[in-house]
């Protein structure tokens, strides 16, 4: 059947580019069509899911990849990208010095922030101990107060 073997191509494609309307161009299939077979059909939606994460995966490898071979060619950026995200010593921190300031805060510090209440938070919820962002154990009484307001 030709409608199973256009599903076959674009799930192929899928895997290779993860990114719809470029898979849609490639083969000629009208997003209305893909989108329809999605809703119609689970096992397609499931395979399809399945697809792009392969793709996705493959993107990913192919970028890592590149970064590696910007980093062997002593390319700056390559190497500031990858310190920052694979390195705690040069990972992007935020320091709070006093409440007044938090006004002062750009997008990217409050994200941050909020990333890391979040995560104090959650160790809070299972053990019902507030800790610093580092793990380290605090003041249990006088912290108790800083969470009534969750």
């Amino acid at each position: 059947m030709k409608t199973d073997k256009d599903k076959k191509i674009f799930l192929d494609q899928l895997r290779r580019t993860p990114i719809i309307q470029v898979v849609c161009e490639k083969t000629g299939i009208a997003r209305s069509t893909y989108y329809r077979w999605r809703n119609k059909n689970k096992s397609f939606r499931k395979s399809s899911d399945e697809a792009i994460l392969e793709g996705t995966l493959l993107i990913n490898d192919m970028a890592e990849s590149q970064l590696i071979n910007l980093i062997r060619d002593k390319h700056p950026t390559g190497i500031i990208y990858w310190l920052k995200n694979h390195h705690p010593n040069y990972s992007e921190k935020l320091h709070l010095i006093r409440e007044e300031k938090y006004e002062e805060l750009k997008p990217k510090q409050i994200r941050l922030l909020a990333k890391a209440m979040e995560i104090v938070y959650e160790e809070y919820i299972k053990t019902g101990i507030p800790r610093e962002t580092d793990g380290s154990n605090i003041d249990k009484e006088r912290n108790s107060r800083d969470w009534d307001h969750f």
